[in-house]
């Protein structure tokens, strides 16, 4: 406890909270910083869930680095305040309590939402729906909630005992929930239309992209997404993997694989470890576990006839091009070499699922996603959607500020809808 005290009294409790602009949902970190360091735990709690419902979970897995204390002012010329350990301090109090998320008196609302997907998105949409009254009822086509945050994230990262926790809470806001539903083979758009007032869609999108090389047929080849959710896994002892990317995923499967008994695992990536989407504290820990990173190499091809053999690697050099703020990645002539390989795990993106999205009958942009307003609108009035579905930024936080925006819009839409 001490050393959250001292951690809590490290902020500046700044007036202009650049942390609160860095998080997705908004979280006033300063105020609830301020109720820890004067030891009124349950308000700073209270504080936290104005605008999220998942600090255990947030606290542990967001790029915090990137978002809330990336924009720390200590930063510039100390370390960052603590945000994500002190969020998950409260999270996990909030739990052994038993404190209960602060709920709205709205016992006279009668509507009913149906919630397509039980990832933060949808849990987080059903959550605000809840606290202001209104029936939400969760289509989950797995026979668990949590979405990626259950199948994505390795237990060493995120406990599934906190995880079915948090759930637990959001549910006892009223929330109903029916499992091994899946959109397009158990229910249809068509009939939630009738039987709800609103629909979210916050299906997840965890097909994983493949690189468009040759090779990527191989046996031997997997989507890091799909190793990570269905948990189906060859036998990597003794063996050598190749992990294709830079984000989350790829350092949650690297881990995974390492701690599953492979002798080497390889993470390539196009550009250097200070470009990696991944938090520093991914990085740090994938190098604690033995994984072995090759920063500024593209793969060209993965070898092998029937089964991997090995992947052609060449190294890049990182240049700024006119008009982009990144620097790009260009291959190097001549800096070829081969790396001898049994598996290569893709782990570059994620997109969704086509022939669920295909039917839908709701306007899409040009890379396939759900378009939606700043809200969580679609081209359907009675329709919302959020997370991996639409172009929201691929991380919990995000997804679930997604769910958040489409539930204030939800209650927006009902209202008008009674008044006429």
């Amino acid at each position: 406890m001490n050393n959250i005290l001292e951690k809590a009294n490290y902020c500046a409790s700044c007036v202009i909270k650049p942390c609160q602009i860095g998080c997705p949902f908004n979280n006033d970190i300063t105020s609830f910083i301020k109720d820890i360091k004067n030891k009124d735990y349950q308000h700073a709690y209270e504080v936290l869930s104005e605008t999220t419902v998942l600090p255990a979970i947030c606290g542990r897995v967001c790029p915090y680095d990137k978002q809330c204390q990336g924009a720390c002012v200590k930063r510039v010329s100390y370390d960052a305040v603590s945000i994500g350990e002190l969020e998950t301090f409260l999270g996990d109090l909030s739990i052994e309590n038993n404190w209960m998320i602060p709920k709205k008196d709205s016992s006279n609302r009668k509507e009913k939402v149906a919630i397509i997907g039980g990832g933060p998105a949808g849990l987080v949409c059903a959550a605000f729906l809840a606290k202001n009254g209104v029936h939400p009822t969760i289509y989950e086509k797995h026979n668990y909630l949590g979405g990626i945050l259950y199948h994505g994230i390795p237990d060493f990262r995120l406990p599934k005992d906190i995880l079915k926790k948090t759930i637990d809470k959001i549910l006892d806001l009223g929330v109903e929930v029916k499992l091994n539903q899946e959109l397009g083979r158990d229910i249809t758009l068509d009939y939630l239309e009738k039987e709800y007032d609103a629909v979210f869609l916050g299906i997840g999108g965890n097909i994983s992209l493949q690189m468009h090389i040759p090779g990527e047929n191989l046996k031997g080849v997997f989507g890091g997404n799909e190793l990570l959710e269905n948990k189906i896994h060859p036998e990597y002892r003794g063996k050598t993997v190749i992990v294709s990317g830079g984000g989350n995923v790829a350092m949650d499967v690297s881990r995974t694989v390492k701690r599953l008994g492979a002798e080497h695992v390889y993470v390539i990536y196009r550009r250097g470890e200070k470009e990696m989407p991944a938090t520093k504290e991914e990085i740090a820990d994938a190098k604690k576990d033995g994984v072995e990173f090759l920063f500024q190499h593209n793969i060209l091809n993965i070898e092998g006839t029937t089964q991997v053999t090995g992947v052609e690697v060449i190294k890049t050099e990182l240049v700024q091009k006119e008009g982009e703020s990144r620097l790009s990645p260009v291959n190097i002539e001549g800096s070829n070499y081969h790396i001898p390989c049994d598996y290569v795990m893709m782990a570059i993106g994620s997109t969704v699922e086509e022939s669920v999205v295909g039917t839908l009958e709701l306007e899409r942009t040009a890379r396939g996603k759900i378009k939606i307003d700043s809200e969580g609108r679609t081209s359907n009035e009675k329709i919302f959607a959020g997370g991996d579905l639409t172009n929201t930024p691929g991380t919990v936080a995000f997804a679930g500020r997604s769910g958040r925006d489409a539930a204030y819009a939800i209650l927006e839409y009902l209202e008008k809808k009674s008044d006429n």
